[in-house]
C-alpha cells in the first residue's frame, strides 16, 4: 500500500508542471475568451457590460459559407499531408541510422527561415506570369477538355473566344486568364497549406514508424502479400496511433490559419480565422471575435469529440465480442 501511495505522489509531481502550463497559459485564456462572449463591446474598442448581444450579432447568413469552406480546406489540407506523409515516413524510417537524422532535421530545415518571407516566396512562384501559373492552366485545358461532360465540372472561359485557342475540338476552350488565376484563390491556400503543415504530419507518423516491426511486412509478403496490400493492411494499422496524432496536429491549426488565406486566399477565400482577425484588429470588436472564436473551437472539437466516442464504442464492443467469443470456446473445449 505504502508502495502504491508513493508511485502515485511520484507520478503527480511528475505531471503537475505540464498540467499547470496546461491550466495557466491554455484553460485559463480560454475561459476568459468564452467569457467575453457574454459582454457587448464599447465604442473605443474594450469590452461592455454583461449582454447577450455579441451572439444577437452572430446571426450572419455570411458565417455558415464561411465556416462550411474553412472546415473543407481544413480536411483537403489534413488529407493531402497524410498521404504525402506516409510515404515520406515510411522511407525515412527503413533508412539507416545515420541518414535518418539528416532527413529528418532537412525536412525541419525550413523552419529555420521567417512563416511570412516564405508564405511571400510563394507569392512570388504564383505570379500570374510563373511557371506555375501556366501549369494552372495547363490542368484547366485538361479538366474542360476531359471533365466538362461531367455535372458541376466548370471553368470560366471567354464569352468570345479567339479562333484558335480550341483544345481537342471542343468549343469555348479559351480560358479567361484574369478569372483564373493561381493566387487570391483556394487552390494557392490549399497548395502553400500543404507546404506548410506536411512536417507536422511526417513527424508524428515517423516516429511511430520508427518502433514499427518491419519484419511483419516480410512475413506479409513470404505468405504471398503484394507490397501496397502489406502496406495498407499492416503498416497503416501498426502507426495508427501516429496518423492521429498527425491529423490533430495538422487539422487544428489548418482550421485557425489567417496568414495564408489573408496573402494568397484574396477576397475569394475568406476563412473564419480571417473574420475573427477583421473583427479583433481592425474593428476593435474583441467579443464578437471572442464569439467567432468559440464558434470555431466548438467546430473542431465537436466532431473530434463525438469521433473519439465512437472509437471507444467500437473498441469495447469488440474487446466484449472477443470475451464472448473467447468464453464460448473455453466452454467448448471443457465439454470435450
Amino acid at each position: 500500500m505504502g508502495v502504491r501511495t508513493e508511485s502515485h505522489k511520484t507520478e503527480w509531481l511528475t505531471t503537475l508542471p505540464s498540467l499547470a502550463w496546461l491550466t495557466l497559459f491554455f484553460a485559463v485564456p480560454a475561459l476568459i475568451v468564452l467569457a467575453f462572449t457574454f459582454h457587448g463591446h464599447t465604442p473605443n474598442g474594450g469590452v461592455g457590460e454583461w449582454s447577450l448581444a455579441t451572439w444577437k450579432e452572430l446571426v450572419d447568413p455570411d458565417y455558415p459559407t464561411i465556416v462550411w469552406k474553412t472546415l473543407r480546406i481544413s480536411f483537403q489540407v489534413t488529407v493531402w499531408c497524410i498521404l504525402l506523409a506516409l510515404p515520406c515516413a515510411y522511407a525515412i524510417a527503413r533508412m539507416g541510422t545515420r541518414w535518418r537524422g539528416v532527413v529528418a532535421g532537412a525536412i525541419m530545415l525550413p523552419f529555420w527561415t521567417s512563416f511570412v518571407v516564405r508564405v511571400f516566396a510563394w507569392k512570388t512562384v504564383m505570379h500570374p506570369d510563373g511557371w506555375l501559373q501556366a501549369v494552372y492552366h495547363g490542368w484547366l485545358h485538361a479538366k474542360l477538355a476531359l471533365f466538362s461532360w461531367i455535372p458541376g465540372v466548370s471553368v470560366p472561359v471567354l464569352a468570345d473566344p479567339p479562333p484558335g485557342n480550341c483544345l481537342l475540338g471542343f468549343a469555348h476552350c479559351a480560358i479567361d486568364t484574369a478569372r483564373t488565376t493561381i493566387i487570391d484563390s483556394e487552390i494557392a491556400v490549399v497548395l502553400v497549406s500543404v507546404y506548410t503543415f506536411l512536417p507536422f504530419a511526417i513527424m508524428p507518423i515517423y516516429t511511430a514508424a520508427e518502433k514499427f516491426d518491419f519484419s511483419l511486412l516480410e512475413a506479409a509478403r513470404d505468405l504471398g502479400a503484394k507490397n501496397f496490400h502489406a502496406f495498407r493492411k499492416i503498416f497503416v494499422p501498426g502507426i495508427w496511433q501516429g496518423i492521429v496524432s498527425a491529423v490533430l496536429m495538422v487539422f487544428i491549426p489548418a482550421v485557425g490559419s489567417y496568414v495564408i488565406p489573408q496573402m494568397l486566399g484574396g477576397t475569394n477565400c475568406v476563412l473564419i480565422g480571417n473574420k475573427i482577425f477583421m473583427r479583433a484588429m481592425q474593428q476593435r470588436n474583441i467579443p464578437h471575435a471572442s464569439a467567432l472564436a468559440t464558434l470555431m473551437a466548438a467546430a473542431v472539437l465537436v466532431p473530434l469529440g463525438l469521433a473519439a466516442w465512437w472509437t471507444r464504442r467500437a473498441a469495447a464492443r469488440d474487446r466484449r465480442k472477443l470475451e464472448l467469443r473467447t468464453a464460448q470456446l473455453m466452454s467448448t473445449g471443457g465439454q470435450r
